[in-house]
């Protein structure tokens, strides 16, 4: 029987080749898309999920709120390890680490000289704790002694053969290893976590090791209460039957006691709370760890219906087109029920021949999807690859999408085709193709949908596009042209070594001026401070950011001073520069009116003098609103790293920058010769800002051509169904006198009608999606009424292109070959 219905099916393709060719197609480009969204949701929604008990881990979070504005930190103050473990009931276990900030690495290499792995990320300080609550496979050592002592490390497989590629994992153990300038042993090897995680550590020092390390102490700050760093972290596993809400109790109150509420800090609060190991890996809030980034659930959802849209088109194309199709296999049918077959059959047939096609669809999709991760490699996490062989999920996902595909395409037209009357169809009498039939109104519902979903794409597309153009082409408040960022290694940095390598700058014929400081004024980089402006007996008390720079910094960046003087180098510890907004914010409505105040208890206990007021400039994306800002000359040497060097106008075709920048790099080599020269143009870095709206156009473009091209397949096809269908009809009507043009006016009235039906139910849903997402801005473009006429003028003209090529041959052909039958 199936290979009755095999053969019959292949006899129905050849003979309608053109419409199994756009099904077929249809159907590829929906499930291709559906099995690349598949593995990159998949990739992120499995992280952190292979631990034991893992409903009961959490990070120990800090959040705080100065000045009305809510602050949040991944990490505790030094001594809350230690005291969560002695003084919290109800924990399992506490699992203490501390990431350290890029450490050179060195290891014995031949003939003693050492070999040296510069700035290693993902070193981390930890116990034999963080083993006990994530279980490695251990290669060699033990683990309940590998990180009890001092001066003792533990590496992954993986880092071990990159520091030692001829030895064993037995001949590791005891070899000497130094992060700068702490010298361990090696004391254990471990597997690589398996799985998708966020804990991609692979050097574990001991954490005693810092009681005999002056430098690391003191980063520890084992004893301040006060300070926070994202570096330290704290995992604790809580008993089976305690709360989370007791937990989080009962450290503030151990807050409280070690770090009382002080008068100068009135308004300003700070408190710990719990966050679900399963919550790391999706919170753009706390982040992961310092060199890991989250995962947005938004934007997988948004993938997810992507992949459902493009999944609907191909499907509604089939429903379309085989409905469409369905007078011309109706005395099929007829035969097949005179003949003593059933329904059940029937339908079993017409899902066959559905299987079969979503099949060769499935087939051509596992050989597109590794071209499409290709494609979009720039913006897809590393991990995420097409390997059937090593992820058997890959095959029941292929297998479900199969069945629910078919299903979906099938099993309409299937009920549709199996429901005729033998003795109407014999008779001739099946007029489904009737525009009042039932499955006539469904082709235009599901012909209407088409169109919703694609105008919704380019509507989209249209609004991310300008709202990307805006941000980069607004007047931020500052010069972004011709200007490269050189950071001095903050290892290798001294001031004496700073001042050299400006000197050296200073002497390049196509470089206009430098100045020295810290992050651009548009950054990922922010400080801040408190501080209060007293006016009377009234006290304005604000987070204030802040901007370090020398004299030349508003100069490089053409910042607008609207009233005072500029910074002097005498200032730094006494003046500073302020922003128009924060002048208005502490009651200065004329900037000239703020010059001469005093700011107090900036950055705890000074007091500083506003010499000037800039004009605004955004020190964040356009996410962010402008904050109030003050620059200033720090004399610190952390502060003073960044150098800031707008280079003279160059000439067309001419290559003065490249020559530039070769020259700085020489310098660069004199004076710091074991550091990498590494530079970037800020307007590059501005735009890096706009990363993910990038890839959300990017994104949003291939949906929209591809919903289009599918929506275009579909509508070719029931053009020539409809054209072909009214051939006599076309006839008369041009033996009547009927025109080309009003012929071909004729067959798209009804086209036209469903697009502009599509276009008003779309519209409103456009515009508030839309809205929504632009919220996201504290400065954005408008909506502007064009972005919806303009994606409805496109639809119906892309629609009316497609449709032409067949309603104007049909409109050409000739009469006497239709009506030569009649």
């Amino acid at each position: 029987m199936f290979k009755n219905y095999f053969k019959i099916a292949l006899r129905n393709f050849w003979r309608h080749k053109f419409f199994t060719f756009i099904n077929v197609i249809g159907l590829s480009i929906g499930i291709s898309s559906a099995l690349v969204i598949y593995l990159i949701v998949h990739y992120d929604f499995t992280f952190n999920q292979n631990f034991d008990d893992s409903d009961r881990i959490y990070r120990v979070v800090s959040n705080y709120t100065f000045s009305g504005e809510e602050a949040h930190n991944r990490g505790v103050s030094g001594p809350v390890p230690e005291a969560v473990r002695n003084n919290v009931s109800g924990v399992e276990l506490t699992a203490p680490f501390f990431t350290l900030s890029q450490p050179n690495v060195l290891v014995p290499g031949k003939g003693g000289v050492p070999v040296k792995f510069k700035l290693q990320d993902n070193v981390i300080l930890a116990d034999g704790r963080y083993f006990k609550m994530f279980k490695y496979n251990w290669l060699a050592g033990a683990e309940k002694t590998a990180l009890n002592a001092p001066n003792q490390t533990v590496l992954t497989a993986d880092q071990a053969k990159k520091y030692f590629p001829k030895l064993s994992y037995n001949e590791m153990i005891g070899r000497v290893i130094t992060y700068d300038t702490l010298s361990a042993a090696v004391t254990g090897i471990v597997e690589p976590l398996k799985g998708n995680n966020d804990f991609t550590f692979h050097d574990f020092v001991s954490y005693s090791s810092a009681k005999d390390n002056k430098a690391l102490a003191e980063e520890l700050s084992l004893t301040n209460w006060g300070g926070t760093t994202s570096s330290s972290i704290l995992f604790v596993k809580l008993s089976p039957n305690a709360t989370k809400s007791g937990f989080e109790k009962q450290l503030n109150e151990l807050l409280k006691k070690n770090n009382p509420p002080k008068p100068e800090n009135k308004g300003n609060t700070r408190n710990f709370t719990l966050q679900p190991l399963s919550d790391i890996h999706f919170n753009n809030i706390y982040g992961t760890f310092d060199s890991g980034n989250p995962a947005n659930k938004t934007t997988l959802y948004g993938l997810l219906a992507i992949a459902a849209f493009l999944l609907l088109l191909g499907c509604i194309n089939f429903v379309n087109l085989t409905t469409a199709q369905a007078t011309q296999r109706a005395k099929e049918i007829g035969v097949r029920k005179t003949m003593g077959s059933s329904r059940a059959q029937l339908v079993t047939q017409f899902l066959s021949e559905t299987f079969l096609i979503t099949l060769f669809a499935v087939i051509i999709s596992v050989a597109l999807a590794p071209v499409i991760l290709k494609l979009f490699k720039d913006f897809i996490a590393a991990g995420i690859e097409f390997d059937l062989f090593h992820h058997p999920s890959l095959f029941v996902f292929l297998l479900i999408l199969t069945i629910v595909v078919s299903l979906l395409s099938g099993f309409y037209p299937a009920a549709l085709l199996s429901g005729y009357k033998p003795v109407l169809v014999l008779k001739n009498q099946a007029a489904s193709n009737s525009s009042k039939t039932r499955n006539s109104w469904l082709r235009k519902s599901l012909t209407v949908t088409q169109f919703v979903i694609a105008q919704f794409f380019i509507m989209a597309t249209v609004l991310v596009s300008k709202q990307i153009h805006y941000a980069l082409t607004k007047d931020l408040g500052f010069k972004k042209d011709a200007i490269v960022i050189v950071n001095s290694p903050w290892k290798n940095r001294t001031l004496s070594k700073n001042q050299v390598f400006m000197n050296r700058l200073k002497a390049i014929p196509q470089v206009e001026l430098i100045s020295a400081g810290k992050a651009a004024p548009s950054s990922t980089s922010t400080n801040s401070t408190e501080a209060t402006y007293i006016d009377g007996k009234k006290e304005t008390k604000i987070e204030l950011y802040e901007k370090y720079g020398d004299p030349n910094y508003i100069h490089v960046y053409k910042i607008k001073l609207l009233a005072g003087r500029n910074l002097q180098y005498g200032d730094s510890t006494r003046a500073f520069l302020i922003n128009n907004t924060y002048a208005k914010l502490i009651g200065f409505k004329n900037p000239a009116d703020a010059v001469g105040k005093y700011i107090d208890k900036f950055n705890g206990d000074k007091r500083m003098q506003i010499i000037g007021v800039v004009a605004d400039f955004y020190s964040e994306s356009l996410h962010a609103a402008i904050k109030p800002t003050c620059i200033h000359i720090s004399n610190a040497f952390y502060n003073n790293g960044t150098f800031h060097i707008a280079l003279k106008p160059q000439t067309a075709g001419g290559n003065e920058w490249k020559t530039a920048i070769a020259q700085m790099e020489k310098a660069w080599k004199e004076i710091y010769p074991e550091d990498d020269f590494e530079y970037n143009f800020f307007d590059e870095s501005i735009a890096k800002l706009y990363d993910s709206e990038q890839h959300t156009s990017t994104l949003l473009t291939w949906s929209t051509g591809l919903s289009i091209f599918i929506s275009c397949l579909g509508l070719l096809g029931l053009a020539i169904y409809n054209t072909n269908q009214r051939t006599k009809e076309i006839g008369v009507r041009k033996v009547l006198g009927a025109t080309v043009g009003q012929i071909v006016t004729l067959l798209s009235r009804e086209l036209v009608m469903l697009i502009a039906l599509a276009f008003i139910l779309v519209t409103p849903v456009a515009w508030y999606a839309m809205n929504k997402w632009m919220q996201t801005f504290a400065d954005r473009t408008s909506i502007s009424w064009w972005i919806f006429v303009v994606s409805g003028g496109g639809m119906l003209l892309t629609a009316l292109i497609t449709s032409s090529f067949q309603t104007i041959k049909a409109a050409l052909a000739n009469p006497t070959k239709s009506l030569r039958s009649e």
